[in-house]
């Protein structure tokens, strides 16, 4: 199977199926917006390892939604739910209709905005001996017959898939939900459930988008 996904640009904002999305290199990202008072709380509770992976994937969504949006970067605020979801707020207010969905790993970081429940995945390739190892708990025999277990491409592409659809579904990634959302193909991306996906090469790493029907999610934004 023919595994190569197309690249991805960083640094500036695509657009795809109705979301907006941006991925970005770290360390390194330019400076942008500053963490508001609530986001500094936020942040304050976080265990250190996490702060900085945290603060570079909020900065980064906040610039994506104050481009999208056309509002103030100062005024955009990304606070988690009590499932620890983002959820979007502009002057303090939500905002009707904002899905987001954020991803980091050590060496990038991205964000996607919907009009409908979005989740964002990346997964660097060297981690495809780990995503091997976890296979039983995310993939069954099926997927992994069609997927194969010795590409670490099409590896850290199906683990992304998986992840960014319990995202958007906003359920986890172990236990019975990503068993619950097929993977029928890979290039193209195929899901079950009406789900649309597509899957990027971001640098070392890829990148998976999907977007979930309304009614599949856990809530709305």
């Amino acid at each position: 199977m023919d595994t190569v996904f197309p690249p991805i640009a960083p640094g500036r904002i695509h657009r795809w199926g109705g979301a907006a999305l941006i991925v970005a290199r770290r360390p390194g990202l330019p400076p942008g917006p500053v963490l508001s008072a609530a986001e500094r709380r936020v942040i304050r509770g976080l265990p250190a390892w996490r702060q900085a992976e945290w603060a570079a994937g909020r900065l980064l969504a906040k610039r994506l939604v104050a481009e999208v949006r056309a509002a103030p970067e100062d005024e955009v605020e990304i606070l988690p739910r009590d499932d620890g979801s983002p959820r979007v707020l502009v002057g303090g207010s939500p905002v009707p209709g904002a899905h987001l969905s954020i991803s980091h790993t050590a060496g990038h970081v991205a964000a996607a905005l919907a009009p409908e429940p979005v989740g964002v995945d990346l997964c660097e390739s060297a981690s495809a001996a780990a995503v091997r190892r976890a296979a039983d708990h995310i993939l069954s025999p099926g997927e992994l017959s069609l997927i194969g277990t010795d590409r670490p491409d099409a590896l850290a592409g199906a683990w992304s898939l998986k992840e960014a659809a319990v995202k958007a579904d906003r359920s986890g990634v172990f236990g019975a939900a990503p068993h619950r959302i097929p993977i029928l193909g890979l290039r193209p991306p195929l899901l079950g459930g009406r789900r649309r996906a597509m899957v990027w090469r971001a640098g070392d790493a890829v990148l998976a988008l999907v977007l979930t029907p309304p009614g599949r999610a856990a809530g709305a934004a």
